[in-house]
């Protein structure tokens, strides 16, 4: 097929297109390869890709809405997968904006695009952050989602009922992916193993929130693409409107100081802690109830913590080397 995916040049986007070129897929990746972190990063990333035939790198911001359009008029993709978006809790407060430009005005553009185009499906990436307050786990689709704790979480969640209107005054076949705490090689270095990491390295202290009493669904990246991936073949049918939502995690939240300690010992160091209140817009656990995703793919999460860890650590490592971080 031939697939749009957005965001190409972050994590799981990379991840995303590179699994889609293996599987003898036409690409079309898009990014606008903003500041938000080290751009050497996706720069990395989009070293892996560019060397296939079969993939083309379209550098564009998606709020901008003229050259947006045009450029998915123009590439006719059969397959949307709509990854990209301004990432990060704690970076929403201090700058809320940048998530109306880019989760909201940007993800308004995709579907207006995608409704003049005769799609497939359009894929998009929500997050487990849309549950909020809810303190019911595991968290399920059919739970309320109303209570969002940061200003990304509820830029997810207005993704989600932006989708479903389009679906229904449209008929676009559209599936919503609440992705659970994703981590693994080529991460964001926002993310908390990667600041873990590398302050373990460097000696320095980790701030370890709430006194280390959090649990997450951590989902290692493969576990992740492959659920997509299933999923992206399997558009919504018979359904009115054509649209569905479902968890992406897997199904196991992990204590976060057994998580800190698997780092510890995969780096052979031991992590000084700094330990802190919890912080505005943490949520105190997550875990994703995958059911219904089982029941229509029959997904099931292969990666263990630890062994998901050490590929993260030998992949960092390696970048260490190269003076990156």
């Amino acid at each position: 097929m031939r697939i749009f995916v957005t965001g190409a040049a972050g994590f799981i986007g990379f991840h995303l297109c590179g699994r889609l070129l293996k599987e003898g897929h036409e690409v079309l990746g898009a990014d606008n390869l903003n500041a938000y972190y080290d751009v050497r990063l996706k720069q990395g990333r989009l070293r892996q890709l560019e060397g296939n035939p079969r993939f083309q790198f379209f550098q564009q911001d998606l709020g901008e809405r003229p050259a947006a359009q045009k450029l998915l008029q123009d590439q006719k993709p059969e397959v949307i997968v709509h990854l990209a978006a301004q990432a990060g809790v704690r970076y929403s407060i201090e700058n809320p904006q940048a998530y109306v430009d880019s989760n909201l005005i940007g993800f308004t553009n995709i579907l207006e695009a995608a409704r003049s185009l005769k799609l497939r499906h359009l894929v998009y990436a929500s997050s487990s952050s849309v549950y909020g307050a809810n303190n019911r786990v595991p968290f399920s689709v059919e739970d309320r989602a109303d209570h969002p704790l940061s200003f990304y979480a509820a830029t997810k969640r207005a993704n989600e009922l932006m989708a479903y209107s389009y679906s229904h005054l449209f008929g676009l076949p559209v599936t919503g992916l609440r992705f659970f705490t994703v981590y693994g090689p080529w991460g964001r270095p926002d993310m908390s193993y990667f600041l873990f990491s590398k302050a373990i390295r460097a000696g320095k202290a980790i701030k370890v929130f709430n006194h280390g009493d959090m649990r997450r669904d951590f989902t290692y990246v493969d576990d992740i693409i492959e659920g997509v991936v299933r999923i992206m073949a399997l558009p919504p049918a018979g359904e009115k409107p054509p649209y569905q939502l479902f968890n992406i995690g897997n199904n196991n939240p992990v204590p976060l100081m057994e998580f800190i300690h698997h780092l510890e010992d995969l780096l052979d160091q031991k992590a000084v802690m700094e330990l802190l209140p919890l912080q505005a817009g943490d949520m105190l656990e997550t875990a994703a109830d995958i059911d219904s995703l089982v029941k229509k793919t029959s997904y099931a999460p292969q990666t263990h913590i630890r062994d998901g860890l050490k590929k993260f650590v030998d992949w960092y490592l390696e970048w260490e080397k190269k003076g990156i971080f």
